[in-house]
Order: C-alpha cells, then structure tokens, then sequence
C-alpha cells in the first residue's frame, strides 16, 4: 500500500530564518512557495534529492513544541548522508552544533544529531 515517504511538514517559528537554514546551511531545493493571504501563512516545500519533500509553514504565534524530556509524536526527523564526517564539517562551518558521532549498535552505522532553528531534533545517518 504504501510506497514511501512524500514529505515531512514543520511549522518555523520565524519563518525566513528557518527558510535559509533548511536551504542555505542544509541545501534543500527550493520546488515552489506561496503566501497565503487568508491564513497569514507561508508555504515552501524543499527537495531532497531522492524525490521526498519537506513543507515550511510559518502561522501566527505557534505554540513551542514539548521536545524535553521527548513528548509523545513525532521524535526527531533523520536525513540519509553519504560522508557523514563532510556533513558534520559543513554544519559546523555553518555554526551549527553537532552531538559527537555516535554508531548505531544494531546497524553499525555512524549517526549525529543536531537542532533545526526551533530546536527540532534532526539526525544525519550515513548510508554506508
């Protein structure tokens, strides 16, 4: 029935700033954006390469999401890497801080977190 994942969608509290995190520090490609007008709302929906999609709303004054100690939902969001050693380089260049590299002691592979501008919890997997 299903046959994978379409798109993950967050609600930025400032908007343009988690607009150039996710494009410029994290290079997602921008596929289309649109103000809506009655909603007082933007919309961008970001590429990844592999075809999947990230939505970015903003809305008027949205309520913090509870992330510690971890809330029930939705936990952290994790992108597929190839080297994940150049994708810790560049996050840090960027000023972006990143947990030390742990390995996934069920897989073996190497795994990072890191914090979108709201604080959402986001790993970067190596592939392998």
């Amino acid at each position: 029935m299903l046959q994978g994942l379409h798109h993950v969608a967050l609600i930025a509290s400032d908007y343009a700033r988690s607009r150039r995190f996710y494009t410029d520090v994290l290079g997602l490609r921008v596929v289309h954006e649109v103000y809506r007008e009655a909603r007082d709302s933007w919309k961008l929906d970001l590429a990844l390469p592999d075809g999947s999609q990230l939505e970015l709303f903003s809305f008027p004054a949205p309520p913090p999401r509870p992330s510690r100690p971890e809330a029930q939902g939705l936990r952290h969001l994790a992108f597929r890497v190839d080297d994940l050693d150049a994708a810790v380089a560049r996050l840090t260049a960027a000023g972006v801080a990143c947990e030390p590299i742990r390995v996934d002691e069920y897989t073996g592979r190497r795994f990072t977190f890191f914090a979108d501008p709201d604080d959402l919890p986001l790993e970067l997997y190596e592939q392998g």
